[in-house]
């Protein structure tokens, strides 16, 4: 009998959370706001912040250890790690080769992406490509954020929304008809203005002008960006999974993007995944950037949420604008190869 053929898969996820918890309390005199009005616009109890000996590449290989050791592979055997984060520890070097250091992951290429909250969808995306490739190799994609280090606490639009994190997926080949069915990504670079960080780059690099005009923080359009995911998330995720001979009423799990509660909810409706199932980590983690996806797949994957041969749809969106979404009949039992 023919071995059955293969194709890139999730083996393996991972994911970590700082220890220091914020309440809504905690914001409201910094943001001139109040715990119910924050409650009430973006459905998030609690956020956790980075401590200060933590950057971005600490929260990822924590993340990216986690999956390593769920799948029982040995940090050697990967080719590859993809981290997408728009919080890097520095400009130089990328984010991705610290990992791998802290891992001792030295036969892995690495490198970052930077498509913000659309990062891991991306990423898993480019490891598909890449197992298609040379696949008798592992990626580690890791979706990894440290937003509390580039908020204005004193706008509350922006400052009660974001927490920091990292979550992570081992990436490998897995026997059909399990595995990535399809991606889809796409760019909206006219919409780039809705969500920015203007200094801190070469058209704008760091002065003491800029530190003094808050041009280091993270500045979001929120109605704005509303009205982009509601235009253009729903179409996408649909034209996705219908080309795959597929129905939306037949996805089993939703992993999107977590940006805000009412967000999400009126998200689910207008695309007509209320029949899904879909973790809700926003309101304990609020909004982790590149870390969403990966950190609520994580959770559906370890809470027995995910049952073998599920449709699992993920989706996400941010700045740039970006969106992207992929589709996968989920195993629950994938074993690796024999080393």
């Amino acid at each position: 009998m023919a071995a059955a053929r293969r194709t890139a898969g999730i083996l393996a996820t991972g994911s970590y959370l700082p220890k220091e918890e914020i309440d809504n309390e905690q914001l409201t005199e910094r943001a001139g706001t109040t715990a119910e009005w924050i409650q009430r616009k973006t459905r998030i109890s609690f956020r956790r912040y980075a401590a200060r000996d933590e950057a971005t590449s600490d929260l990822a290989t924590r993340a990216a250890a986690a999956a390593l050791e769920q799948a029982g592979l040995d940090a050697e055997r990967v080719g590859y790690i993809i981290v997408a984060t728009s919080t890097g520890d520095s400009p130089q070097p990328p984010t991705s080769h610290l990992v791998q250091n802290a891992l001792g992951a030295y036969n892995a290429a690495c490198f970052d992406i930077n498509v913000v909250c659309s990062g891991f969808v991306y990423g898993l995306a480019l490891a598909r490509a890449l197992l298609a490739i040379q696949p008798d190799t592992y990626a580690l994609v890791v979706g990894a954020d440290i937003y509390s280090r580039i908020l204005d606490f004193t706008d509350r639009r922006t400052a009660v929304l974001f927490g920091d994190g990292a979550g992570a997926a081992l990436v490998g080949t897995v026997p059909e008809p399990y595995g990535i069915l399809a991606c889809d990504l796409s760019s909206r670079g006219e919409a780039h203005g809705l969500i920015h960080v203007k200094a801190g780059g070469s058209r704008l690099p760091a002065s003491h002008e800029t530190v003094a005009a808050g041009d280091h923080y993270f500045r979001m359009n929120g109605r704005g960006v509303r009205d982009f995911v509601m235009e253009n998330v729903p179409p996408l995720l649909e034209s996705l999974v219908n080309g795959t001979g597929h129905r939306l009423d037949q996805v089993d799990a939703f992993i999107p993007h977590q940006a805000n509660g009412v967000l999400l909810d009126e998200l689910i409706e207008r695309s007509g995944l209320t029949g899904a199932r879909t973790p809700r980590t926003l309101e304990r983690y609020g909004n982790v950037g590149s870390a969403s996806v990966p950190v609520a797949l994580d959770e559906a994957n370890r809470s027995g949420m995910l049952g073998d041969g599920d449709l699992v749809l993920l989706a996400g969106f941010g700045g740039g604008m970006s969106t992207g979404a992929s589709l996968l009949r989920w195993s629950a039992t994938t074993p690796l190869e024999a080393g």
